[in-house]
């Protein structure tokens, strides 16, 4: 069962380090979007061409051409959302990349939660419409305007409880951890007990009423599942 009426967006990470760029695709993986890999600014560039993703998230010290070469070729024939990711940060390197044409500057090292929160801005700003609605049977949610509805009626949800939801709809019928529900929901830095998903899931489910939509998968976390 489909829940997404649009297509995923697809992020170009560019990112010479592969620890980090294993990261940073299982974690827009996550998030809902098709990942592209490049380890170099001329492969990067090749990837541009052929694939036209929706948003580059790039590294200024590549080798070969390096980010700042990278994302002058790219405005000479895209306006494509590209954030820097960089250990740089000197103020004469962000004033360079924001010349050149980022559209944002992030400096390592960085909290995946602020990245993927920047580039969904920078997205939300380029491209309002897309994936603006997530619904999965009779729900929906309206994420720009942060609006569930089950069957046609409102369904009144806190602000966090809105946050979890969204991140199950964007990920239907596959299970997720707590962990990755907390990294997801609350931030990587949170410091509580995990037991606070469990909180926010039965407050989930008691808004959502029934037939019950989210099941608890044994040993693996929970899953927007409309049959076992």
């Amino acid at each position: 069962m489909s829940a997404v009426p649009t297509e995923l967006p697809t992020v170009l990470i560019v990112e010479d380090d592969a620890s980090i760029r294993e990261y940073l695709q299982l974690g827009f993986g996550y998030e809902g979007f098709r990942v592209l890999l490049a380890s170099g600014g001329t492969e990067a560039l090749a990837l541009f061409a052929r694939e036209a993703p929706d948003v580059v998230v790039l590294d200024v010290g590549l080798p070969g051409v390096d980010g700042f070469g990278v994302l002058k070729a790219i405005r000479e024939r895209s306006q494509v959302p590209a954030l820097m990711l960089t250990a740089r940060d000197a103020v004469d390197d962000r004033i360079r990349g924001l010349t050149l044409g980022a559209d944002d500057y992030l400096v390592k090292p960085f909290h995946f939660g602020e990245l993927v929160a920047r580039v969904q801005a920078i997205l939300r700003r380029v491209q309002p419409e897309r994936g603006r609605t997530l619904s999965y049977a009779d729900l929906t949610l309206d994420t720009a305007l942060r609006e569930a509805t089950r069957g046609g009626v409102r369904v009144e949800l806190t602000p966090r409880a809105t946050d979890l939801l969204e991140v199950l709809l964007r990920h239907p019928e596959r299970a997720l951890s707590k962990a990755v529900l907390l990294d997801s929901v609350w931030g990587g830095e949170f410091m509580g007990d995990d037991n606070i998903v469990e909180v926010y899931v039965r407050q989930l489910r008691r808004a959502l009423g029934e037939p019950d939509l989210i099941r608890t998968v044994r040993g693996a976390g929970y899953a927007l599942r409309l049959r076992e």
